[in-house]
């Protein structure tokens, strides 16, 4: 089957149909749905777990009786739930849904960085990366539990990649440990849009707003923010807090959910174009016919398999 191309506007009435479809498709196929913050809600509302990096490779492991795990999600996300369960059928809607961020740490680039360094310093990879990065790191790590994970190995020394600004509040929280980022400018293409210009603006508008923000926004939004964390840390802060207006400094499928889930609230987007489009290469549609079709299933060499399991168990036994 051909990858569907990105359809951007679905009416209510095909989203319905679809998520009817969907729904009566996970039935038959005995199929769970795993889904990103950052789907649109449409995604999100049809999953049976919604979450972060940490929170969805955790239930791709405890994924038991299901025969299919379909993720809404880019493509370095689908093989981490294969990789931690590699007896099930794991599928992504679209094969196109790549991470810019993934693809700037490269297996060469760690051994470069290894040869520089020495060999006896650990590389940490965050889970943003492709299996084949994960097996020629030491550990993995999340936005949720990178400070803790560098911690833990109690070395005074690590590599850290891909994403510098990730890097960067891991050394803010360990100052005695030298963090070196590999590659040098590794980021997000979406989190290094905002700006702290364009949040002053906002908050001009909304002077009693808070931000909370991700930590792979560049360092001097995070150097403003009321909270910085994963993207549950941010959901977390947003249904606890008594501030009436927040503005969210992270993709915008996190906005969506916060402002419905908290209809008492604003939820302002710190940039109106901070949209990962990879993540929105998967849609309703083509969420369907992976689940129709049984299409576009992920598979790993057990070599690569193998030593990314490592990596990724080493980082749940740090934590």
């Amino acid at each position: 089957m051909n990858v569907r191309t990105l359809k951007k506007n679905f009416s209510h009435e095909e989203i319905a149909k679809l998520s009817e479809e969907i729904l009566a498709l996970k039935e038959e196929k005995n199929a769970v749905i795993l889904a990103h913050y950052y789907q649109e809600l449409e995604i999100q509302d049809v999953g049976d777990i919604v979450g972060d990096s940490l929170g969805l490779s955790q239930a791709a492991r405890d994924v038991e009786d299901a025969d299919f795990i379909v993720f809404a999600g880019v493509h370095f996300m689908a093989e981490t739930a294969k990789i931690l369960n590699p007896t099930k059928t794991v599928l992504i809607p679209n094969v196109n849904a790549g991470c810019p961020m993934a693809s700037q740490c490269s297996p060469d680039i760690i051994q470069a960085a290894r040869e520089k360094h020495g060999s006896d310093v650990p590389v940490v990879v965050y889970v943003n990366t492709t299996a084949e990065t994960k097996a020629a790191a030491d550990v993995t790590c999340t936005s949720s539990n990178a400070p803790i994970v560098v911690k833990n190995l109690g070395v005074k020394k690590v590599l850290f990649g891909p994403d510098r600004n990730l890097g960067l509040y891991v050394q803010k929280q360990l100052p005695d440990v030298e963090v070196i980022p590999v590659p040098e400018d590794g980021h997000c293409i979406v989190h290094k849009r905002f700006s702290v210009t364009a949040i002053e603006a906002i908050k001009e508008q909304y002077p009693d707003a808070v931000l909370i923000a991700h930590p792979e926004c560049n360092e001097d939004v995070q150097d403003i923010a009321d909270l910085v964390g994963s993207t549950s840390s941010l959901r977390r802060f947003g249904r606890e807090t008594k501030a009436k207006v927040i503005i969210v400094a992270t993709e915008k499928g996190l906005v969506d959910r916060l402002n419905k889930d908290n209809p008492e609230k604003k939820f302002i987007l710190a940039k109106d174009t901070a949209i990962c489009r990879n993540m929105k290469r998967i849609n309703i549609e083509n969420l369907k016919d992976s689940l129709l079709h049984e299409q576009h299933e992920i598979i790993i060499p057990k070599e690569i398999n193998d030593k990314a399991e490592k990596a990724i168990l080493r980082m749940f036994e740090l934590t």
